[in-house]
């Protein structure tokens, strides 16, 4: 049964795994919230619908024309994301106790940097680019999945009533309705002014990862952040017709497994942590933090993409 990390850090075997776990959830806007489906072995295969059979009345004595419905199949692999963080010894153990673990301080690090790290492969990952990493939303979504908010872009400001026509377009292009929208701040920022000027569409909520987040028709706005280097997961460059300051929203639906069509996580033992010690080849304490993790769209309608969004 998949299960997001808030959920998985109960059953952690040690309390420092079940620290690192709850840090990505505190630290992650995705992976608060991202089922996690346990899998065997290194990749997942499934079938998927592609084109449903076709039905249809008829009278006494007649026969049906057969038809059969079309099946796609589909596999996942994971990928392995992680990495080390060694403290001197000299250093953990003259550091003044009022300052903390340097050792928990870089350990905290190391899951704000795979976080990013997870939130940018979500988005853009490409596996013709990175080998090694997964393919993410932004190649996976295709044909009517892909929404324009124009032909040169569209602002949620300065298009009003226009751009929520399109973000409901968006949200409902989703099959069973999204359980996430995410962008950029600056565009997140600008959806809750254009709400605020069109009169309650700004809501804040507890939601169901216990965070307060801004919502549109019940479903969390959230920004996924930037990478390491400070630079926007979800850049404000694209170009959309005449326009090269553009950006996007992706519409997710969470899935549990490929019953219900979602997009869902896989994984095979789920954060590991190992406090490896003092290694022999110099005097540091050694953390190991490895997810060995990838992702799976369910279904041809898991999520969207609204291009095309103007910081107007």
């Amino acid at each position: 049964m998949a299960m997001t990390l808030a959920e998985a850090s109960r059953y952690a075997p040690t309390p420092l795994a079940q620290g690192i776990m709850e840090t990505f959830v505190i630290e992650s806007p995705l992976l608060d919230r991202l089922p996690l489906m346990p899998i065997a072995g290194n990749a997942y295969a499934y079938n998927m619908e592609q084109t449903l059979p076709g039905v249809a009345f008829r009278g006494v004595n007649e026969a049906y024309i057969e038809s059969t419905g079309t099946i796609v199949q589909a596999t996942e692999k994971l990928s392995i994301l992680g990495g080390d963080a060694d403290v001197d010894k000299f250093l953990e153990q003259t550091t003044p106790s009022d300052l903390g673990s340097l050792r928990a301080n870089q350990a905290r690090m190391k899951v704000k940097s795979s976080s990013y790290k997870f939130q940018d492969t979500f988005i853009n990952g490409d596996v013709a680019v990175d080998s090694k990493a997964f393919d993410g939303l932004k190649k996976r979504i295709a044909g009517s999945q892909v929404i324009d908010t124009a032909t040169n872009g569209m602002g949620p400001v300065a298009g009003g009533h226009d751009f929520f026509d399109a973000l409901d377009a968006l949200m409902a292009a989703v099959d069973g309705g999204a359980d996430a929208l995410y962008t950029n701040a600056a565009i997140r920022a600008r959806i809750l002014s254009a709400g605020r000027r069109l009169g309650g569409a700004e809501t804040i909520r507890e939601d169901s990862t216990g965070k307060r987040v801004a919502t549109w028709h019940g479903v969390p706005v959230l920004d996924i952040g930037t990478r390491a280097d400070g630079t926007p997961i979800i850049p404000q460059t694209e170009t959309q017709g005449s326009s090269s300051a553009a950006s996007s929203i992706y519409a997710v639906k969470f899935g549990q497994d490929e019953s219900d069509g979602g997009t869902t996580g896989i994984t095979n033992g789920g954060v590991q942590v190992y406090d490896l010690g003092e290694i022999d080849s110099k005097p540091v304490y050694r953390t190991r933090i490895e997810f060995y993790v990838g992702l799976a769209s369910f279904g041809p309608k898991a999520s969207a993409r609204l291009r095309g969004v103007l910081n107007s």
